[in-house]
């Protein structure tokens, strides 16, 4: 039974979602999380998760044993425009720095995890999109099969096309369709070293984007590319044209093997990339977006689950420093701590992604962090989020491990 009233309501169950949610009811607050699927559901995702991403998933209580299709990683290769490969190995005797895992598996066990926090989760019941939510002492939602549900707050994690920001009032400009755009395919029946190992190739006709191939068992890979849209100026069906394109060319098909074969159609989607140039909140400060809500993708990477798993946990624990009524004092917190974290790091991203849009600044990157055995174990550091992107710049973020933590799960070995 869905409770009518709650201390939050989180529409949207994904990685952002259920990060709030699981901060909210560890601390004892009533949370209700709704979402239109049921899990588990697949999500377009590379489904590659950073060192960052893997340490809020051990702070959340996540065992790897409860995701079918987890899959830890040590080697890293990069292959520039020029041909050059580089090799990056992550630490292997301090716990796990990357791992691959399926949305369908993950965002599964992160509702499971939700539920046994002690929050409610109602699948199978979106969010009405018609009528305004209305706001007084309390926020009002209306969830389909539900009726109406009141809290002190809403968490928007419901994606890209939120629906609570367009309800809101708060949308991006219209036709807005994200920074980059990727498609991903999973394949079978992998024998290369894609079967075994996580590549990023820089193709020229790409940049700053890049294909990936990440390694899942049994013979199996994720494989996709990603593109800035701006760049491309190609619209979505064009941009998925491209994909037969580039699994014809040779060192793709060595990679994989002559044997890979599609398991399914591939499939595409947009990522925002727009964290501090988007709205965070509206409503007086009773609803918080998160996650692709919140636009909050790396615009180097195109990355999202670690920032999605940050930012639900940053909004959580904005309401509960603010308290139920001081719906004001959630949105001045949750603004700062986005200002002074994961927005200064995307910011950086941001600007090391313009050296990336041209082959000397990709060929010069990766020559200079493959010259030695040091630079390329702290270049795969630094790019799997080992510690925050733009850390060496912001010193008062500095603790006594910053730039030396073990990766996630070292104390179970």
């Amino acid at each position: 039974m869905t409770p009518a009233t709650a201390d939050v309501v989180v529409v949207g169950a994904g990685p952002a979602g259920c990060a709030a949610a699981i901060t909210l009811a560890r601390a004892g607050r009533q949370v209700v999380v709704i979402d239109k699927a049921r899990f588990p559901r697949d999500k377009c995702c590379g489904d590659g998760l950073t060192t960052g991403a893997l340490r809020l998933l051990e702070h959340f209580g996540l065992s790897p044993s409860a995701v079918a299709s987890w899959t830890p990683l040590t080697d890293v290769w990069i292959r520039s425009p020029s041909t050059r490969v580089g090799y990056f190995p992550l630490p292997q005797d301090r716990g796990t720095y990357a791992a691959v895992a399926r949305r369908i598996d993950l965002d599964a066990a992160l509702v499971d995890l939700a539920r046994q926090a002690g929050a409610t989760v109602a699948e199978g019941h979106g969010l009405v999109k018609t009528g305004c939510p209305q706001v007084s002492d309390t926020i009002s939602i209306e969830a389909e099969g539900l009726g109406t549900i009141s809290a002190r707050y809403v968490i928007g994690a419901d994606g890209m096309w939120s629906p609570l920001r367009r309800l809101l009032g708060v949308a991006d400009e219209p036709g807005y369709h994200g920074e980059w755009h990727a498609v991903r395919q999973y394949f079978t029946d992998v024998t290369g070293p894609a079967a075994r190992e996580l590549w990023v190739i820089f193709e020229p006709d790409l940049l700053p984007g890049y294909v990936w191939s990440f390694p899942l068992a049994g013979g199996r890979a994720n494989v996709g590319f990603g593109i800035l849209r701006a760049k491309a100026n190609l619209h979505g069906s064009q941009l998925a044209k491209l994909w037969p394109e580039m699994l014809a060319r040779e060192h793709i098909r060595a990679l994989l093997g002559a044997s890979a074969r599609p398991e399914s159609a591939h499939r595409a989607w947009p990522i925002p990339t727009r964290l501090g140039r988007s709205a965070l909140s509206a409503a007086g400060g009773r609803a918080l977006f998160a996650g692709d809500a919140a636009r909050a993708g790396d615009p180097m990477t195109g990355e999202g689950i670690g920032q999605a798993l940050e930012t639900g946990a940053l909004a959580a624990r904005s309401v509960l420093r603010a308290g139920a009524r001081h719906p004001g004092r959630a949105t001045m917190d949750y603004h700062r701590a986005i200002a002074t974290g994961v927005a200064l790091d995307n910011q950086l991203a941001s600007l090391l992604s313009r050296a990336l849009a041209h082959r000397k600044g990709v060929r010069g990157a990766i020559w200079v962090a493959s010259s030695t055995p040091w630079r390329a174990g702290h270049f795969a550091r630094w790019i799997f989020e080992d510690y925050p992107r733009a850390l060496p710049l912001t010193p008062w973020r500095w603790g006594r491990h910053g730039f030396n933590q073990p990766g996630a799960w070292a104390k179970a070995g």
